[in-house]
């Protein structure tokens, strides 16, 4: 389903029911017109239960964000050309301001959400091992994407890491969908994160490492699935050729 704003990107959000496929098209659209914090909260709420959503939700946030900053600055530039409007209509540049604090309220209500759902996050993988992947799934997704100064949320970089190192403990890597969630998020974020906090990355990895040292409660998929990380920051978060071969050809067979 192609969906407005920006580059008539393609969103899946076919098994949602037609009010809230609607209510994103529209803040996709025109932000304005709808209740961005209700908007973070679909989003949200679908995220814990759709993985494939979950995957490309930031991307959306993403957007959304970005089509009201440009209503902002295309008012701003409307409202010092023009310097005049019609009496009691709001100017182009009144539009955009209050377009521009619908973000705010997108933003705010997001991070919100994410901070709920990242305090209750023990609680959550007890009642829902599949929520507690599309969760971490999210936050890492919106991590991925959002900006402040085109620099990577400095406030989700610590939960981004908690959240990591809960699936690096022996009881997550002896169930193979989290060991999958981590070695994804690994090659998603694992490069920005490093960045940001070196020291918090070691020792990521030296958890990784003592879980694949210790193979008993691991399958066969998850030693090959923690080996290949391993292998892919050694070499500075890249694959290369040959482990590319290796790696896929055993996960295919």
């Amino acid at each position: 389903m192609v969906m407005g704003e920006p580059g008539r990107e393609e969103y899946k959000i076919q098994s949602f029911d037609a009010e809230t496929q609607q209510l994103l098209k529209t803040a996709l659209k025109d932000p304005g017109a709808v209740d961005l914090e209700k908007v973070a909260n679909v989003i949200v709420d679908h995220s814990l239960q759709d993985r494939v959503f979950s995957k490309e939700a930031g991307r959306m946030c993403y957007a959304i964000i970005q089509v009201g900053e440009r209503w902002w600055r295309r008012g701003e530039t409307l409202g010092f050309r023009r310097g005049q409007r019609c009496e009691g209509l709001p100017s182009e540049a009144e539009r955009a301001e209050s377009k521009q604090a619908g973000q705010s309220v997108f933003r705010r209500g997001l991070l919100n959400r994410l901070q709920q759902e990242y305090q209750a996050r023990e609680q959550l993988r007890a009642r829902s091992p599949q929520g507690w992947v599309c969760y971490v799934t999210f936050i890492c997704n919106i991590f991925d994407y959002l900006r402040v100064n085109n620099m990577p949320m400095m406030a989700l970089v610590n939960p981004v890491y908690d959240c990591l190192f809960r699936l690096a403990q022996p009881d997550s890597l002896s169930e193979e969908e989290e060991v999958d969630c981590l070695v994804l998020q690994l090659h998603r974020v694992g490069e920005q994160l490093e960045k940001m906090n070196r020291q918090r990355m070691d020792e990521l990895f030296v958890l990784i490492r003592d879980g694949f040292l210790l193979p008993t409660s691991l399958s066969s998929l998850a030693q090959l699935l923690l080996l290949e990380i391993i292998e892919f920051r050694a070499a500075g978060w890249k694959t290369t050729p040959a482990a590319h071969k290796y790696y896929y050809s055993e996960v295919s067979d």
